[in-house]
């Protein structure tokens, strides 16, 4: 049946969509995991990997971009379809950033490993560990058409922000306490902060997922826990 072959065909493309998409999800989670890696060991050879492959997601986003444009051209899809196609073109665009945040966070990497440790680094290990998980999890939802795990990852950021903000106030703290820790300490609260957007941009994400499945938006307000711009902190002593 010539009609059965053409749906057949249109969801083989769908799905080939869905897994363009997860597949730049594993990239963009791998380069979170090895920049922040790269962070903890002070590996600049690690560092500049995750640098090196940033151009990978900018291509991925450009094959999603051109394939969906394809789909919308010659399928002219609707209702639910279209979400979906309009979902992973946004999505991707929210993956490149994040590889573009990560990028960012393995290049002060860089910088940090010339410089002398200051503080803990069990914060970013365990926020980026919270945005890896968010991060996988909006990737099955996307590939399982699953709402509900969507939402789930959308009221997981909250954890995220309230780590950045106990990273927020400690940095700060070291660098009244000694000037010297200036230089270290402003690039380890740029790779908190970037860290910080990564899980918004996964909350981006699942709140498309959400909507693609079900024809709804998300109207609850969206968890939110970075205090940062309120933060007070007093000089030692005072």
């Amino acid at each position: 049946m010539p009609n059965e072959h053409i749906v057949r065909s249109y969801d083989e493309e769908l799905r080939r969509l869905r897994d363009m998409v997860a597949r730049m999800g594993g990239l963009a989670e791998r380069q979170v995991a090895e920049a922040t890696r790269a962070l903890v060991r002070r590996d600049t050879d690690l560092a500049t990997a995750v640098i090196g492959r940033d151009t990978q997601i900018d291509a991925l986003e450009r094959e999603v971009e051109a394939y969906c444009v394809r789909l919308l051209a010659l399928r002219q899809p609707m209702a639910a379809d279209l979400r979906v196609i309009i979902a992973a073109m946004k999505a991707s665009n929210d993956l490149e950033r994040i590889g573009d945040y990560a990028s960012n966070a393995a290049k002060r990497a860089v910088v940090l490993a010339s410089l002398p440790a200051i503080g803990s680094l069990a914060g970013f290990e365990r926020m980026a560990q919270l945005v890896q998980e968010n991060l996988k999890a909006a990737m099955d939802a996307f590939v399982n058409n699953d709402a509900e795990a969507a939402r789930r990852v959308w009221e997981a950021d909250e954890p995220v922000d309230a780590i950045y903000n106990g990273i927020f106030r400690e940095l700060l703290t070291f660098m009244m306490e000694d000037p010297r820790n200036i230089t270290a300490a402003t690039h380890m609260l740029f790779i908190a902060k970037n860290l910080e957007r990564i899980g918004d941009h996964t909350t981006n994400i699942a709140e498309r997922i959400y909507y693609a499945v079900l024809g709804d938006n998300i109207t609850e307000e969206r968890p939110k826990a970075d205090q940062s711009a309120y933060a007070v902190v007093r000089p030692a002593g005072g």
